[in-house]
């Protein structure tokens, strides 16, 4: 059996991290250095300064392109380092088709950095094949999708976006951060380009900013290489080895979440408190057929709505176990108000989130204390 046909956790825990040569490691070291000696001049062993290339960050960079099954990938500081990365691959004048329902801190870099500089961004339900030929233009490069979305968790049809602008000359670029590789793999549905914030599921433990890019084409993961380096948004080794650390457990800990917020999910469903959930595993969600066919399992992540934004304050003030707190991703499970927190952003554009609107990360406790938690701060 070859390295890429062996199963997923096998390869999260041993693409690119082979015991070191040179002491027998089982773990990938820490390659504390700024710079590497070379053997003669222009001569080395394969890394000359620490922005341009680790041998720790080369590990995470397999692993991660092994597992979204991917010939490239990249490892910035953040997971909006990478998007710009990926953005810059445009150029002045060119069109962006979105997702109208994005990370605030995605929208904020394409409205205040990037369309600045000459790019143009359409904000679009990117769910309705007639709204995106309407915003369809001569100069639209690409498609940007967020599925499950952040923080509605709408689900948006990665083989049906990818075959429309595949025709029409554009790419396609993914963020995978709420599904992760374990549960959704968009370059085996058409996608070109898939980025992460790793800070999230992948690195899991709440300890650690990242973000990745990963990438089939040649040409297009050398022009991301060269922006890597060129503009220097990289991560530094110990970032990078809590990242790795992380990833090993990645298929462990998202089945945890997965069965946690399912449960979740349902209470919320059942309470009278609570006027909508958003969550792909009901079979009322609008999207849950299109998870269900792309997605292994519904995610981690749960959102609701209350009656109005006060009702939402104040739920969000009575959790005691669901920590209040921005990112996601961790085990422990956490609570917040996207409208007055991570989504402050998008407030007064077309992607402003309702008031009343609750985002749930839920995490790996046990599921009998997670509920506890939602029944007492909804009663």
């Amino acid at each position: 059996m070859s390295a890429d046909e062996r199963g997923f956790s096998t390869r999260a825990i041993h693409a690119g991290q082979d015991p070191d040569p040179q002491t027998g490691a089982v773990i990938v070291p820490v390659y504390q250095t700024s710079t590497f000696a070379q053997t003669a001049v222009g001569t080395h062993r394969g890394w000359d300064y620490a922005r341009s290339g680790n041998p720790t960050r080369d590990a995470l960079q397999v692993a991660l392109a092994s597992l979204e099954g991917a010939r490239h990938g990249f490892a910035f500081a953040s997971g909006l380092a990478g998007c710009d990365a990926v953005l810059r691959t445009l150029a002045p004048g060119d069109h962006v088709v979105t997702a109208d329902d994005v990370y605030g801190g995605t929208y904020r870099q394409f409205a205040r950095v990037h369309q600045p500089w000459g790019l143009a961004f359409t904000p679009v339900d990117l769910s309705d094949p007639a709204a995106v030929e309407e915003a369809w233009r001569p100069s639209t490069r690409m498609v940007w999708i967020e599925t499950p979305s952040n923080p509605l968790l709408t689900v948006f049809d990665i083989a049906a976006l990818a075959e429309l602008a595949h025709a029409r000359g554009a790419i396609v670029v993914v963020d995978n951060t709420f599904a992760t590789p374990y549960l959704q793999q968009p370059l085996a549905l058409g996608a070109d380009v898939v980025v992460h914030s790793t800070t999230k599921y992948l690195g899991g433990h709440s300890d650690v900013v990242g973000g990745a890019v990963l990438i089939d084409d040649d040409a297009l993961a050398e022009r991301v290489g060269f922006f890597q380096n060129a503009i220097g948004g990289v991560p530094g080794p110990w970032d990078v080895w809590l990242t790795l650390r992380g990833v090993k457990t990645l298929a462990l800990r998202i089945r945890a979440h997965c069965d946690n917020a399912r449960a979740v999910a349902e209470v919320l469903h059942a309470s009278a408190s609570v006027h909508e959930v958003l969550y792909p595993g009901l079979a009322s969600h609008p999207g849950h057929a299109v998870a269900a066919r792309q997605m292994r399992d519904f995610g981690g992540m749960v959102s609701f709505r209350m009656a109005d934004e006060e009702a939402a304050l104040k739920a969000c003030a009575r959790f005691r176990l669901f920590t209040l707190a921005e990112s996601l991703g961790g085990v422990e499970s956490l609570v917040e108000h996207p409208g007055q927190m991570t989504h402050m952003s998008v407030a007064g554009s077309p992607l402003e989130v309702p008031g009343d609107l609750i985002r749930l990360s839920v995490g790996v406790e046990d599921v009998d204390d997670l509920v506890a938690d939602v029944e007492q701060a909804l009663a």
